[in-house]
């Protein structure tokens, strides 16, 4: 059982940290690195903090999918974080970078669910059925541990190093896109600065929502109809130095920009 005084104490910090947008220490010296639970833990504190306060979640969003950042991380599995009303942007709408720390930016496929997804153990059908449809979007992640010195301890509690989202306006059934084949690019004034396809995301993004789907229901807080899952990078992450617009085209899905304003 996780320790509740640690466990408050390291969710205080964090908070503190978002609050005045300064970092803070790794936390993994406090919870040991395979103390999923711990971890899991302190950002639940946050994520009912937050909802007290009468914020809105409206889905969860999978970090970890590509193998070689699993491996850089000593991981085996993805990981989750919550996803709030007040993380959402549209495609285009101005981002102060004053909301922002040491953001970055990823290309994603997102799932926009129609139908609950409550079995113990889902399969690809469940997920095809239950998606109303697919968008493209651009997740931006950020980091309360300063310096980006994480392991998976520390985006674990920092509800996986999540911030903002952007989706596109395009939705596509899933029947119209593979979802496994589609190219992505990542530009910022017409220079590609990353590059991928839907199976950098564990070799298909709706592996990645059928892991997070079943994580959900042993939880006891399964997936609903309307959440967003936003289902993890399709390339490399690009950092945020500067005020501008990213555009990411995923084939099939078309483009979502994500601007970013002093």
């Amino acid at each position: 059982m996780p320790d509740h005084s640690i466990v408050n104490t390291i969710a205080a910090r964090l908070r503190q940290a978002q609050a005045s947008r300064q970092t803070i220490a790794p936390v993994r010296g406090e919870i040991a690195p395979d103390d999923m639970a711990t971890a899991y833990a302190v950002q639940q504190v946050n994520v009912d903090a937050r909802v007290a306060a009468g914020e809105r979640i409206v889905g969860r969003k999978i970090g970890l999918t590509s193998l070689a950042v699993q491996k850089q991380l000593g991981v085996d599995q993805p990981d989750f974080g919550a996803l709030f009303a007040d993380m959402a942007y549209g495609d285009h709408q101005p981002m102060p970078l004053s909301r922002l720390i040491q953001p970055k930016v990823e290309a994603e496929i997102a799932l926009v669910l129609e139908h609950d997804l409550t079995h113990e153990k889902h399969t690809f059908a469940d997920l095809l059925r239950a998606t109303a449809y697919a968008v493209a979007a651009i997740e931006v992640v950020d980091s309360r541990i300063q310096d980006w010195d994480i392991r998976f301890v520390d985006t674990v509690a920092d509800n996986a190093s999540s911030a903002l989202f952007v989706l596109g306006s395009r939705p596509v059934p899933l029947s119209g896109v593979d979802l496994a084949a589609c190219a992505m690019t990542l530009s910022r004034d017409d220079e590609v600065l990353s590059r991928g396809n839907g199976s950098a995301c564990l070799g298909n993004p709706l592996n990645a929502a059928v892991w997070l789907a079943d994580r959900l229901v042993q939880l006891g807080t399964p997936l609903r109809a309307g959440d967003v899952v936003l289902t993890g990078a399709l390339g490399p992450m690009v950092a945020v130095r500067q005020p501008g617009t990213f555009t990411a085209h995923i084939e099939g899905l078309g483009s979502v920009r994500a601007t970013f304003t002093e």
